[in-house]
């Protein structure tokens, strides 16, 4: 019982900072293409450019993919999820240990 408590709360934490470390990541990119959008703005020297946006595309896809890793894998696939496939793959291999033994025996 106190194993399980002090997993959850590790869990919890583990989240909490996975949480905090993405809302930190989008707070940084709105700043940060605020920023690049005025560094083009003011060094405009000859043609537009749009750089920038190829900049800023990037960052917005490593940010979705940041929102994916928190918000959708690991919320589905956690400690319980682990331990749920670990018990139905040691299932799966005593299933079929079974049947070997059943089988040898069966020929003997």
């Amino acid at each position: 019982m106190e194993k399980e408590l002090q997993e959850q709360y590790e869990y919890a934490r583990k989240r909490i900072r996975q949480k905090k470390t993405f809302y930190f990541h989008f707070i940084l990119f709105l700043l940060g293409s605020l920023f690049m959008y005025v560094a083009n703005a003011l060094m405009d020297v000859g043609a537009p450019t749009i750089w920038y946006t190829w900049a800023i595309a990037g960052w917005l896809f490593l940010l979705i993919l940041h929102f994916i890793k928190v918000y959708i894998t690991d919320r589905f696939m956690n400690k319980d999820w682990e331990r749920e496939q670990v018990g139905k793959l040691v299932a799966k291999q005593q299933n079929r240990l079974e049947k070997i033994k059943q089988k040898n025996a069966n020929e003997s």
